[in-house]
């Protein structure tokens, strides 16, 4: 890695409420020592661009791409984490929660095994520093699997998982309230035909049953006792509200209608949105805009998803766009927001004392490009 900047001039510094043109400064710790009106004579020269904290980002599944890139072709762990790592870095994001799946449909080419050969693969690259970005494990649960306990205890002594997310993709509700949308994805996945898609459900909604309450109290009663950060995952009602504020859950993933988002963000959780969600105009789904909550008020963070340079996208986008939400507003939304949720407060905010994690930004037309990202002052794309 390279050695720290100490310091950056001619910036358009976005920090919290303002935009100010000016020079900021990094201490041999790699924190910000100083934030100046005017710019130095020295150091590194923006020429004008965007200065932001890097980016926060707590759930992308984009680590599965380049592990297992074509079905039944699994890749070198080590060399598909650094692939990883290096368009993470590229799109701006310096802190990145790396989505692994816990608990697997019985056809599925990844195992467990695989999601564990990855997560040592991401303690390697730390260690060895190989990678640009900071990472973070987030263990993605899929409650109403069989096997989800055995694969979740794979990780019950990792420290360096950080949060995890209890979803249950069961036919009829959640992300797929509308069995019109889950025949469509699983007819064009599996092949069935109608008779074998009505079998399918049926087994989906038993399995379920069976298997997703005692999974979801045991997984969140796990995370509680190791201070471990919870999120509810495509939250559709009331009812699901009430079940995460149970489990103490500290962040709303992709609620899918505008109910519960507000009452998550009534009831103290951070609401999560996809910023994809915010580029294409709306969810892939069919479910509820994250625009729409953004314009009213019920979004407070933004996740890159599947898309990796979404995230940097949706918050110029955002800022452009709707007019209650200024640049900091939505800056905050990938850096600050992210970073308070999951209790990183040592970095989201161009503030002296902080991670002197920076992102240097052009906007293009439409498009922000990224010419720099530093990590703790040090140069890493």
């Amino acid at each position: 890695m390279s050695s720290i900047s100490p310091a950056f001039k001619n910036a358009h510094l976005v920090l919290s409420g303002e935009v100010r043109e000016g020079s900021l400064s990094v201490g041999a710790d790699g924190r910000i020592a100083d934030i100046g009106g005017q710019s130095t004579a020295s150091g590194h020269d923006c020429e004008g661009d965007y200065l932001l904290p890097g980016l926060v980002e707590l759930h992308t599944d984009h680590l599965e791409v380049h592990y297992a890139p074509r079905p039944k072709v699994h890749w070198n762990p080590v060399s598909a984490v650094q692939a990883h790592d290096a368009q993470i870095a590229c799109a701006g994001i310096t802190t990145v929660f790396d989505a692994l799946r816990v608990g697997m449909d019985e056809d599925a080419d990844l195992r467990y095994s695989d999601m564990r050969a990855l997560a040592d693969a991401i303690e390697t690259g730390q260690a060895e520093d190989r990678l640009r970005a900071d990472h973070f494990i987030h263990l993605r649960c899929e409650v109403s699997a069989p096997d989800v306990m055995e694969a979740f205890s794979v990780f019950e002594n990792d420290p360096r998982v950080r949060l995890i997310s209890l979803m249950d993709h069961t036919p009829g509700q959640r992300q797929f309230v509308s069995l019109h949308s889950f025949r469509a994805y699983y007819m064009g996945k599996k092949g069935f035909n109608d008779a074998q898609m009505d079998a399918f459900i049926e087994e989906r909604k038993a399995r379920a049953d069976k298997n997703a309450p005692q999974n979801r109290q045991m997984i969140s009663a796990f995370a509680g006792a190791r201070g471990i950060a919870i999120a509810s995952h495509d939250d559709a009602t009331i009812d699901h509200v009430e079940e995460a504020i149970s489990l103490n859950t500290r962040i709303a993933e992709f609620p899918t209608t505008t109910e519960a988002a507000k009452a998550s963000q009534d009831a103290g959780m951070a609401v999560l949105m996809g910023a994809p969600n915010v580029v294409r105009g709306g969810s892939h789904s069919g479910n509820v805009s994250a625009r729409e909550l953004a314009e009213n008020g019920w979004l407070d963070v933004l996740s890159s998803d599947y898309v990796p340079v979404s995230l940097l996208q949706a918050a110029f986008q955002l800022a452009e766009e709707v007019d209650a939400i200024t640049l900091p507003d939505a800056v905050a939304m990938v850096t600050a927001k992210p970073a308070d949720a999951i209790g990183l407060s040592d970095r989201g905010r161009l503030e002296p004392g902080r991670r002197a994690d920076l992102v240097q930004v052009r906007l293009v037309g439409q498009i922000p490009i990224v010419r720099g990202v530093w990590r703790e002052g040090r140069r890493v794309a």
